[in-house]
Formats: structure tokens, C-alpha cells, sequence
């Protein structure tokens, strides 16, 4: 299927980082917090209730996913996994280690993700907010990421005889969309 527009919009306390490793990320420099959008490969007609939570996984845990510079997280596992608006979005509560840079050592992050697949579309858009455990807990990293996937929303592009251009940035990876 050829590629679709979609409008995406989301609130994030948050600067909007620029450069060439980021896509759509906003994000405070000095407490890593952030968030994010991401799109799955194709989910081949299978609604959000129908893929399995590694669907999602997969695409933001890959070797170029955003929390991969450093090497593969680990102890990634699901809390809880919930349809929201009768279906038309997924929420997934995540727990997982990454490797900093700056130290070396692994570092206990949480993550809320939540997945749409917008009408005409066949590829899932995701939301990722995350923050480091001690901040979630205790520092209101949990409400903010909370906030920020409650304002996502994507819809189709209204049809426009404007050329959609593909940028691939999956280093030599097939994507399907």
C-alpha cells in the first residue's frame, strides 16, 4: 500500500528537539524525559486489539529504536495493556532498562505507549512518553507522560494533489507499509 498522510497532534511540557537523530521527539536535556512518535511496519488489517504487545515492542526496541543508542534494553516487560475509546486506541504501561551513556550503567525507565491506526492507514502510530523510574514514582514523571499520551491524536490528512515523500531512516531495513 502506498504511503498516507496522517495530522498528528499531542502537548508536551517539553522543547522540541531538532537535528538529524530525531523524527517528532520533545523532551527535557537535563532529566531525559520526553516523548515521541513512532510508526509500526504494516499491521497487515489487524486491528489494535488483535496485535500482540511485541508487535509494538518490536518497533520501539529495534536496534534504530529510540531507546537503542546504547545498546538493547533490557528487563523490558508490559504492566498492563488497555483498549481505550472502543478500541480506537491502545495504551500499553512498559518497565525496561537502558544503558546511559554518561555512566555506563543501566538505568530503570518507565514508559507509557499509546497505538492508533488511523482510518485509511495501515501502519500503527504510537505516542511514547517516558521517564526515569525515580522520577515516575516520585518526581511526576507518571502524570506528565499520563497527560501527554491523553492529548494524542491522528487523524487522515485531508486528500491534497501535493507528492508525499517517503525519508527512509531505517538504515538498509525493509519497511513495509
Amino acid at each position: 500500500a502506498s504511503p498516507q498522510s496522517v495530522l498528528v497532534s499531542f502537548n508536551a511540557p517539553y522543547k522540541l528537539e531538532k537535528g538529524s537523530v530525531f523524527d517528532v521527539e520533545c523532551r527535557d536535556g537535563k532529566t531525559g524525559d520526553g516523548a515521541f512518535l513512532a510508526v509500526t511496519e504494516s499491521t497487515n488489517g489487524k486491528s489494535l486489539e488483535e496485535l500482540p504487545s511485541s508487535f509494538f515492542l518490536e518497533r520501539l526496541f529495534d536496534p534504530t529504536g529510540r531507546f537503542s543508542f546504547y545498546g538493547p534494553p533490557t528487563d523490558v516487560k508490559v504492566k498492563k495493556s488497555t483498549l481505550l475509546d472502543d478500541g480506537e486506541r491502545r495504551m500499553l504501561q512498559l518497565t525496561f532498562s537502558n544503558l546511559s551513556q554518561s555512566t555506563n550503567a543501566e538505568i530503570p525507565r518507565n514508559a507509557v505507549v499509546v497505538a492508533t491506526i488511523p482510518k485509511g492507514t495501515s501502519n500503527a502510530l504510537m505516542i511514547v512518553a517516558s521517564s526515569n523510574s525515580s522520577r515516575w514514582r516520585k518526581g511526576g514523571g507518571e502524570s506528565r507522560a499520563m497527560e501527554i499520551v491523553d492529548s494524542f491524536r491522528a487523524v487522515p490528512a485531508p486528500k491534497s494533489s501535493m507528492k508525499l515523500r517517503v525519508k527512509d531512516r531505517s538504515n538498509g531495513a525493509s519497511i513495509d507499509f
